[in-house]
């Protein structure tokens, strides 16, 4: 009975390569039994909180999948494709792109930086709307109030 959920439901699982993703980890690269079982939440927490062997290391050293691979490039998923990277990459392959710095590369840090800009000031901008908006609303307020005295 202590395996079961309340009213005799199973419990929620994630599929392989959902629980893949959300751990960081390139699908292929895990174990079988990974790959060939639903993970259960429960399960799911715990490779989370305490992490096996087989996880810290692909963690460490990979494959990466994809959106690990360009967080560590500095770079899109777009600019990956872009630049002819489709496979996974280890954290060797990745510090070797890094210090060979090829154009693509150089070019893809460049426009993501140029996006990172743009998206900060686009965010100060707003701010600085929502502060004026907020300082004229305060002076509405204190004239509604001055006004109904």
């Amino acid at each position: 009975m202590s395996d079961e959920t309340p009213r005799g439901k199973a419990p929620q699982t994630l599929k392989p390569f959902t629980a893949a993703k959300k751990l960081g980890v390139h699908l292929p690269a895990t174990p079988e039994s990974f790959q060939s079982t639903p993970i259960t939440r429960d399960e799911f927490a715990e490779l989370t909180a305490n992490p096996p062997e087989w996880l810290a290391e692909l963690r460490r050293t990979g494959p990466h999948p994809r959106p690990v691979v360009a967080q560590k490039l500095g770079v899109t998923i777009s600019g990956l494709a872009r630049g002819g990277v489709e496979e996974a990459l280890t954290t060797d392959e990745i510090h070797a792109l890094l210090e060979q710095m090829p154009a693509w590369l150089v070019t893809e840090r460049a426009n993501m930086a140029e996006v990172r800009e743009e998206e900060q000031r686009v965010k100060d901008r707003d701010a600085g709307r929502a502060a004026l908006r907020a300082e004229r609303d305060e002076a509405e307020r204190r004239d509604a109030e001055r006004s109904g005295r």
